[in-house]
């Protein structure tokens, strides 16, 4: 297979067939796995095309197709099933590889609900089955309907299938069952039922079952229910979907009612105070993996407490209460015969092993990541070792490091400290803490070709200026004449064709006057920018679309906007505090602003850019709402939810948030504990209003 890019390197029209082609991949393979219960796929292999197409998603906000597969649970059902649409929808679940994804997990909850460190958060453990997700509706205790899980939205009736598996109970049992409930689990097969199965069906001369899961879903998703009626099938309960009323506080308590009702729960469900008990139930699941009796793939984890789930919700097609935790991917050993570095968009050196071929689960593989140079020191890795290697949360394999070195090893491998591209200095970053950046990236920039080019294209590209006629082409074309080596002299480009002693436009190959005259007009015609593209255009490392869109909409004018910057850049602390200030914006971004503005080639760039072109002011977003464009301020404590619920909700609302009070302050809320903000906004003649005044006016 072909080593990929590190998403921020690939060029936008890269990414746009990278995307593209995920998207056809990820179809094919659900439609294998949900529809012919036949996959293609491992599930490594699967979560890799998941993960690759999120991580290209985040770098390339607004090349995300309509399609895509982050919105998309599952496929279309089956024209040979009815529908049934779920009373809520059954999404996924995201994704940990790592123990520190884990601990990020829990992490990122912390900041969520604004919990104190000593504050206790329990979160349960339990397997994750390989089966085939079922949704059972209970109307007055009777079973009335069961469904697959489908798209997400609407599944496929499979009632009358459901009815033959034991763990299903016709009516439920025991008491406190809400008048209607959906509830959700997993159909699965065991171990020695398949190897009966799979015997029974070799001996008739009928297809064999490649694995316990592909044996569930094919067995339950049959149109003769008698076939369905003679497979082994089993169910565990784990969750719930839409419900009549309340029944429970916890997961905890939630799953001991669904066995009090007769449903079979598994029983290494668990609810743990802290992340080295969810690490623990892991090994131990792990460990007892192959003794279970039944396959999973992972472990799943949810926060204990229902309400902190509601508060919590849901990003995208996955809850931020839950995370799946998947085993390793397969493993292999093969020869790293050399280590070449690629260069990106944003100059970032990349080392890529080349390798003797090998098959990992599948799939033949002769290319892996080593990331960084950390990396290679940390595994010291070189040229001759054998190595083993995984493909797991990432479509490029990793080296996990050197399989029995021989004393008659090649030297260490020297990282360059120059560009392979152009030459110049490749240097590591210090941040504001003084912390060294783990890529090395070249000093070049517009210099350098393997950035300058696939810059000046997103400078033109859709979401930036898009400038019709002008595409990647036309941009290589132009780059390579030496017409074109700055954004500012694509506003000049007739001047610079006669500059670089080249023939007018209208006398190259594949022009003439029409076309020629065609593009000018299209250049001229994108002299007036609106802010938010402009910025985009700029290729600024962590400032794509939706950062550019947010300062857009914070500042208005570009001239505002630029001067924060520069005197930020300058060393300016209320600039940056400024900047800081703003929901959505972080650090990173900042220094990203702050580095770029300090250039001396950019400011000439700028310049000459500001020279050809008049930026548009942006407009504050457009809203009904009571605080439509106004500016919030949120300070003291606040008691009904946290400061990133007030302000996510403000901002999705079209209104502003900022850090400080001024005279733009049009209202300030005001919790327990608020000091000399609300000072200074009593002083302005500011609005300020308290943390229930501010829920009737954002109608929560």
């Amino acid at each position: 297979m072909s080593t990929q890019k590190p998403p921020e390197d690939l060029s936008e029209a890269e990414a746009r067939r990278e995307l593209a082609r995920l998207a056809t991949e990820i179809r094919l393979a659900d439609a294998a796995y949900y529809k012919q219960d036949d996959p293609h796929l491992s599930d490594a292999e699967y979560d890799a095309l998941r993960q690759r197409n999120s991580d290209v998603e985040a770098a390339f906000p607004h090349l995300k197709r309509k399609d895509s597969p982050s919105d998309r649970v599952g496929v279309e059902v089956s024209e040979a099933f009815s529908k049934v649409e779920h009373g809520i929808p059954m999404l996924s679940l995201d994704n940990a590889f790592s123990d520190e994804d884990v601990e990020e997990f829990a992490a990122r909850i912390r900041r969520f609900l604004g919990l104190e460190a000593g504050e206790a958060l329990t979160i349960t453990a339990e397997p994750k089955i390989d089966g085939l997700s079922l949704n059972l509706t209970y109307e007055d205790g009777e079973l009335v309907r069961a469904a697959t899980r489908g798209n997400g939205q609407v599944g496929e009736d499979v009632t009358a299938n459901a009815r033959t598996i034991d763990d299903i109970p016709a009516k439920l049992g025991g008491a406190g069952w809400p008048s209607r409930i959906e509830i959700r689990g997993e159909v699965y097969m065991e171990g020695k039922a398949f190897e009966a199965l799979n015997t029974s069906q070799e001996a008739v001369g009928k297809k064999v079952f490649a694995n316990p899961r592909n044996a569930a879903a094919g067995s339950l998703r049959q149109l003769d229910v008698a076939i369905t009626r003679s497979r082994p099938l089993r169910f565990f309960a784990y969750a719930w979907g839409e419900a009549s009323q309340k029944f429970a506080d916890t997961q905890t308590d939630a799953v001991a009612m669904l066995q009090d009702w007769g449903f079979v729960t598994n029983d290494l469900f668990k609810p743990y105070q802290d992340v080295k008990g969810l690490l623990g139930a892991y090994a131990n699941m792990a460990e007892r993996r192959a003794m279970l009796g039944y396959d999973i793939d992972g472990v799943v984890y949810k926060v204990d407490r229902l309400d902190w789930q509601e508060r919590l919700g849901y990003v995208s097609r996955f809850p931020r209460w839950a995370i799946a935790h998947k085993f390793p991917a397969e493993r292999a050993v093969t020869r790293l015969e050399a280590i070449e570095i690629q260069v990106g968009r944003t100059g970032t050196l990349t080392p890529v092993a080349r390798l003797t071929p090998v098959t990992v689960g599948g799939v033949v593989v002769s290319n892996a990541t080593l990331h960084n140079e950390d990396e290679i020191a940390r595994l010291d890795v070189r040229p001759g070792d054998m190595v083993e290697i995984q493909r797991a949360g990432d479509v490029i394999p990793q080296v996990l490091g050197v399989v029995d070195p021989d004393k008659d090893r090649a030297p260490s491998y020297e990282f360059p400290e120059t560009c392979p591209e152009c030459g110049s200095a490749a240097v590591r970053e210090i941040d504001d803490k003084g912390e060294e950046d783990v890529r090395r990236r070249c000093t070049g920039g517009l210099t350098c070709p393997a950035q300058a080019v696939e810059r000046l294209k997103h400078f033109v590209s859709r979401k930036a200026l898009d400038i019709d006629g002008l595409g990647a082409k036309q941009v290589e074309l132009f780059y390579s004449k030496g017409a074109v080596k700055g954004p500012q002299d694509i506003f000049r480009l007739a001047q610079r064709l006669a500059e670089e002693g080249l023939p007018p436009l209208k006398d190259w190959e594949g022009f003439g006057n029409t076309s020629a005259q065609n593009l000018f007009d299209a250049i001229d015609a994108r002299r007036k920018p609106p802010f938010q593209r402009f910025l985009n255009g700029l290729g600024i490392r962590h400032v794509g679309e939706i950062t550019s869109g947010l300062l857009a909409r914070h500042y208005l004018d570009w001239d505002s906007f630029w001067q924060v910057i520069e005197t930020a850049a300058g060393g300016d602390a209320s600039a940056e505090a400024d900047l800081l200030s703003i929901d959505g914006i972080g650090q990173t971004a900042i220094t990203s602003l702050k580095d770029f503005a300090a250039e001396s080639h950019n400011q000439e760039m700028l310049a000459g850019l500001l020279a050809e072109i008049e930026i548009e002011p942006a407009e504050a977003a457009a809203s009904d709402s009571a605080v439509s464009g106004k500016t919030i301020v949120f300070t003291g404590t606040l008691e009904k939810m946290t400061r990133d619920e007030a302000k996510s909700r403000a901002t999705a609302l079209g209104a502003k948030v900022s850090g400080s009070v001024s005279g733009k302050t049009d209202i300030l809320v005001a919790g327990p504990g608020a000091g000399s903000k609300l000072k200074k906004a009593e002083e302005l003649g500011v609005r300020v209003i308290s943390e229930d005044d501010w829920l009737e006016l954002a109608g929560l």
